[in-house]
């Protein structure tokens, strides 16, 4: 389970509990940051690798929920597992209607803890492979020229060589060209995949809907 490149953030405020559970995940080899209140937690500079919280959901002045209220609003996608020694079933349901990944009631097995926090850091390593890989998407497109941004816009529509070359006047050939040289300075092995890749950039507005 050892795992050096993640961060396990836990914030509650029984002095023992953050203890136990920092001994726990440091035992099995996990980064771990270890907060007394969301307050201290805010204050802290979050670590630049995949993470995740755990969170009791009742704390002094700032709740819990409060916590992931907030983290929401601010778009930061951090999955939380809520720990809590006085759950109830409202409160969970509000909780992973949220987006919690887990709501542990004290006193909890501890391989239940270790479960909960290897599917949140897994999804929050995929969550930010996949931006590493939009932005790495992003970046190809930006280095295209006017013109083959044009054109791959264009494909991505449906559009065929010879209507993209009447619609913007110039020859069925150079369309081709301009198409090619963008493929290969985006890395698409095929129109299909140019073409995901434009999805993905979302570079051609949905439709609307007709009522």
């Amino acid at each position: 389970m050892s795992d050096p490149t993640s961060t396990v953030l836990v914030i509650d405020d029984d002095p023992d509990l953050r203890a136990s559970v920092g001994r726990l995940l440091r035992s099995v080899g996990m980064n771990v940051q270890l907060f007394a209140s969301i307050s201290e937690f805010l204050a802290a500079e979050q670590p630049d690798c995949p993470t995740c919280l755990v969170l009791d959901i009742r704390l002094p002045g700032q709740s819990g929920l409060d916590l992931q209220r907030e983290l929401a609003t601010a778009n930061r996608e951090i999955p939380i597992i809520f720990i809590t020694g006085h759950g109830d079933i409202p409160m969970s349901v509000q909780a992973m209607k949220r987006g919690a990944i887990e709501f542990l009631t004290k006193p909890f097995r501890d391989q239940d803890l270790l479960d909960a926090i290897q599917f949140g850091l897994s999804r929050d390593r995929a969550r930010r492979e996949s931006e590493k890989d939009l932005a790495d998407l992003r970046e190809r497109f930006l280095s295209l020229s006017p013109r083959e941004r044009e054109i791959v816009i264009e494909v991505a529509r449906g559009r065929l060589s010879k209507q993209i070359a009447y619609d913007i006047g110039i020859a069925e050939a150079t369309v081709k060209v301009h198409r090619s040289r963008a493929m290969q300075k985006m890395k698409a092995g095929s129109l299909p995949e140019l073409g995901r890749m434009a999805d993905k950039l979302k570079l051609v507005p949905d439709a609307p809907q007709r009522s």
